[in-house]
């Protein structure tokens, strides 16, 4: 039986699901953080830096909620401002100059709207991002975590990869959203997710995402009674890291040309109606 829509919008914001950092510890090695975009702040809704997978080294961007009241606020629950995407690409540029792969994951209900992030470029930032994100010259993998929220989670999104865990959404806008602009009643939620087709299995149809990971509705980090990471999250992960290391091994194998025309044909697709 099919899952609802909304009830899958629901999982992947439920609290206890794994989050970027989670990952970050569990299926990479030697994570060294990078913080700053050089020209305001530091974000830390959007956390980056360089870590190995497989003995690989690579580039690691993710989007972090936060765990309690004092972590969301201090994370501004995932949703970036325009230093967090500049200090995005700036370590991807990095991760150019040195020939090193880069792989995002996506976790975010979209980019912050506040006044101060709109006086200082949100826009601009997120569009910038994109383009850069397509000329890029080394492998890209997108891992879609759990809410993959519009322009904030496209913004680091642009990818010759994109993996997608199984109770994940993506979507160019909340059903909340959707339902508050077409019915004025945010009521209509489950209606507007059905008819966003946000879920993994919908956009692999529509081949905007490549992978699907399977998970379990209870993957979460606390499943053991000692609230350590259960055996479930732990087999996930490994399932996840599997396909990452999987698809850098395959990307690496083409030529700069090759990699960034199929990036540039991956997306030029997307919304052609035959």
């Amino acid at each position: 039986m099919t899952t609802p829509a909304f009830q899958r919008v629901q999982t992947a914001r439920h609290p206890d699901r794994p989050y970027s950092l989670d990952l970050f510890s569990e299926i990479f090695e030697d994570f060294i953080e990078i913080h700053g975009d050089r020209r305001y702040a530091d974000d830390p809704a959007m956390v980056t830096g360089f870590a190995t997978i497989g003995g690989r080294e690579v580039a690691v961007i993710g989007q972090q909620k936060g765990r309690d009241i004092n972590e969301r606020r201090h994370r501004n629950f995932a949703m970036s401002k325009p230093e967090g995407y500049r200090k995005a690409i700036r370590v991807m540029r990095l991760a150019e100059k040195f020939g090193r792969p880069i792989v995002t994951i996506i976790d975010t209900p979209g980019a912050y709207p506040g006044i101060d992030a709109e006086e200082r470029g949100q826009a601009e930032a997120i569009a910038f991002n994109l383009r850069e994100m397509a000329s890029l010259k080394v492998p890209i993998v997108v891992v879609v975590l759990g809410e993959g929220g519009s322009g904030g989670a496209l913004a680091i999104g642009i990818g010759d990869r994109v993996l997608m865990m199984e109770n994940a959404v993506y979507s160019v806008i909340t059903p909340e959203g959707c339902a508050a602009i077409l019915w004025k009643s945010a009521d209509k939620a489950a209606d507007a997710a059905e008819g966003l087709k946000l879920t993994a299995d919908e956009l692999k149809k529509f081949d905007i995402i490549d992978e699907i990971i399977p998970e379990p509705v209870s993957w979460t980090i606390g499943d053991d009674k000692d609230g350590k990471r259960g055996k479930a999250f732990e087999k996930i992960a490994s399932t996840l890291k599997k396909s990452i290391v999987s698809a850098l091994d395959s990307l690496s194998k083409k030529d700069t040309k090759t990699l960034l025309d199929e990036r540039y044909k991956k997306f030029r697709k997307m919304g052609e109606w035959v």
